[in-house]
């Protein structure tokens, strides 16, 4: 059978059913409730007026009306009440049938009205959120009206889209960031192979160098963006830690490079249990003692390291010395790729992630992560954690 006479089969619009919307069900459920009730009032009405009265619609006469009466004229009268107030129950029970019947449809039109206009926030917000994309992420829903359920609702929709936006623009951020980061070695590394190839007498001892030394930063910067990516994921594999285990394991690797650049590392270090990873806790250890250790003063520098148990969790504290560093300054350190021009050093300048990565591994374990720079210089950077047994 051809398509078009199917179609001409399918029911007219306005036979079909409407889909099933919280509108319509509003509507049945107003309907409905009033429709119940109506009932109920009736039956109530119904035998209110029937014991009052002492007539019964199904059954008039009774063996109670008949032995009631006494004589011929006194049953004859008895039953022309009986009949007659029988006969105004039933009419008006029947007008009040009719009456909640109409009633019944005025509610539903009514109830159809109200939720209306009761859900026209709603449809405003769906209308407004559908026009949202991550090119508009700015937009808000902006809710006026009283503080009720849908307040808070397109509330909450708000503060979801401003941290989506952030989130968004954090990440363009950084993706420009490392689409520079990685454009310089791989830029160096075509115009140390062009000088190459147009100077054929050149040393090719010196050019190996120059690219091993490039290649080496190329890979550590992909190293250090693979490692701020599985950092920054939600679900990492828990286990009871001892913070100042990793600490300890941190110093001890580091403390070669403390020597080369003359920098003490002080610790004082006590016991303190938390839930996590290991390797990304190793991973934060050693990336906030490395920090210090790196941007410190260029030679008599010093390092403290003190890890502190709490009721409620851990904390991890590395101070450093240093050049004074301005507040404003401080509080982008964590951000990828910004490590402050007074804290960059030629000949170990890094790849700037190292805070970034602190910053991504204690969000994933629900901790907290403050930096302060110290009145003397330098900076001192406190990470908190849950202890362990009262993580959520």
């Amino acid at each position: 059978m051809p398509r078009s006479s199917l179609a001409g089969l399918a029911p007219p619009r306005w036979l079909r059913l409407p889909s099933r919307t919280v509108r319509l069900r509003l509507t049945l459920l107003y309907g409905g409730l009033f429709f119940i009730s109506g009932v109920a009032l009736l039956a109530i009405i119904y035998l209110i007026f029937r014991r009052a009265s002492g007539v019964n619609v199904i059954v008039p006469n009774g063996p109670t009306h008949r032995a009631a009466a006494r004589d011929a004229a006194t049953e004859l009268r008895y039953a022309e009440l009986v009949r007659h107030s029988t006969d105004a129950l039933h009419h008006g029970l029947l007008r009040s049938v009719i009456v909640l019947a109409i009633m019944t449809v005025v509610s539903i039109a009514l109830g159809w009205l109200i939720a209306g206009r009761v859900l026209r926030p709603l449809r405003a917000m769906t209308a407004t959120t559908r026009q949202i994309s991550e090119r508009n992420l700015n937009e808000r829903l902006a809710l006026a009206g009283p503080h009720d359920e849908l307040k808070d609702l397109a509330d909450t929709i708000d503060g979801l889209l401003a941290r989506l936006e952030a989130h968004v623009a954090e990440q363009r951020r950084f993706a420009a960031n490392a689409s520079h980061q990685l454009r310089t070695p791989l830029a160096t590394t075509q115009t140390i192979l062009d000088v190459a190839r147009n100077d054929p007498n050149r040393d090719n001892g010196e050019l190996v160098e120059r690219l091993h030394a490039v290649n080496t930063r190329a890979i550590e910067l992909t190293e250090a963006l693979l490692l701020l990516s599985r950092a920054g994921q939600p679900s990492v594999t828990r286990e009871d830690v001892d913070l100042s285990l990793m600490v300890e394991e941190a110093t001890e690797t580091l403390l070669v490079l403390a020597e080369e650049r003359g920098v003490t590392i002080e610790t004082s270090v006590e016991m303190t249990p938390t839930i996590g990873s290991r390797a990304l806790l190793l991973q934060l250890s050693t990336n906030l003692v490395q920090n210090a250790i790196v941007h410190n003063l260029p030679d008599e520098g010093t390092v403290w390291v003190t890890t502190s148990a709490r009721p409620d969790g851990v904390e991890l504290t590395v101070e450093n010395t240093g050049e004074k560093l301005a507040t404003q300054m401080v509080s982008t350190l964590a951000e990828p790729f910004l490590r402050g021009d007074e804290r960059v050093r030629a000949h170990h300048a890094g790849v700037g992630l190292g805070l970034a990565i602190v910053k991504s591994i204690t969000e994933a374990h629900d901790g907290t992560l403050t930096l302060t720079p110290r009145a003397a210089g330098g900076l001192c950077v406190t990470v908190g954690l849950p202890r362990a047994g009262r993580s959520s």
